[in-house]
């Protein structure tokens, strides 16, 4: 089926329209050595998982979210090997809209780059020329989207950590610039695997309200403006654009903080999250949040962010 897609996204919280997702792997694992090399918490059963998976996209069709699993468009042939790629359902690092352009992301390591040229194909046929920009990523050496935030429609937060390099986002600076955005912040996360992405340390919970890891109050972040670059204290950076940062002491990393917006007053969170954390505060007390049991999923190292890409969001 083709798309003809005029992709739009400007911030983490506006209506979400359109989201790319894949379906997980065909692979059951329980070995234990097994499981800790390929980086897996514990046994991950493919037929409970992809019943996670179909629960998962029937709470975007209740919210009249459109989806597009790209897993049922491949050839036969790269189907075939899609099957059995582990990540292969963490769609957010292959890509990120910045307003209405998109830049293809770069796998961190070689194992994941099949799932890239399987998505960037795909897409090169559903998205105008002018909006995906294939041959953005011809150069790079890293640059996993998991690590782009793009805050509201001026700012873009990015971690510089394990799977996106310094020089990747130097790179592709000037086509955030002219996509319309006028800040780009860099932040380094410690390099391991509870931060392995930014949205595993920090996320936006409201159009005026940042969860983030404690420790994150403690980085700097550096400003970079097509004028000027400067350092800044991550708090003193949020509050600057409106934004309130809520510290978290304790916290569980994938069910807690990686979660997205449905729309400006609706989470979607991992039925395992603590709500009671994000409800304590006094911005979250009339939010909305929708469950879904995505426990098998989370087993593989990642959440409900890192499993969908948004390709439209209505601006709020």
């Amino acid at each position: 089926m083709p798309y003809n897609i005029q992709p739009e996204v400007w911030s983490e919280h506006g209506e979400l329209e359109i989201v790319f997702l894949c379906a997980p792997p065909i692979i059951n694992i329980s070995h234990s050595q097994t499981l800790e090399d390929v980086r897996w918490d514990s046994k991950v059963s493919h037929e409970k998982a992809y019943e996670n998976f179909e629960a998962f996209k029937e709470v975007f069709r209740d919210a009249g979210v459109q989806i597009i699993d790209y897993a049922e468009h491949l050839s036969p042939e790269d189907l075939k090997l899609s099957d059995q790629l582990i990540n292969r359902h963490f769609v957010r690092d292959l890509a990120c809209v910045m307003g209405n352009t998109i830049l293809p992301g770069e796998a961190g390591t070689f194992a994941r780059r099949p799932e890239y040229l399987h998505a960037h194909l795909l897409m090169k046929d559903w998205f105008p020329e002018e909006k995906f920009l294939i041959h953005e990523n011809d150069d790079l050496k890293a640059l996993e989207c998991g690590d782009i935030m793009p805050l509201n429609r001026n700012i873009v937060l990015i971690n510089i950590g394990l799977r996106t390099s310094l020089e990747s986002v130097i790179k592709i600076k000037e086509r955030i610039y002219e996509a319309g955005f006028s800040e780009i912040a860099l932040i380094s996360l410690p390099r391991r695997m509870d931060t392995l992405h930014l949205d595993m340390a920090l996320n936006v919970a409201n159009p005026d309200l940042i969860v983030a890891k404690h420790f994150i109050q403690h980085l700097p972040v550096q400003v970079l403006t097509e004028k000027e670059s400067r350092y800044e204290m991550s708090g003193e950076f949020f509050k600057r654009h409106g934004f309130e940062a809520h510290w978290l002491e304790k916290y569980d990393t994938v069910p807690d903080i990686n979660f997205i917006h449905l729309d400006p007053e609706t989470l979607l969170m991992s039925k395992h999250a603590n709500h009671k954390m994000l409800k304590s505060h006094p911005k979250m007390k009339n939010k909305r949040i929708v469950e879904v049991d995505v426990s098998e999923l989370e087993k593989t190292g990642g959440g409900i962010r890192c499993m969908t890409l948004p390709l439209r969001r209505k601006d709020c």
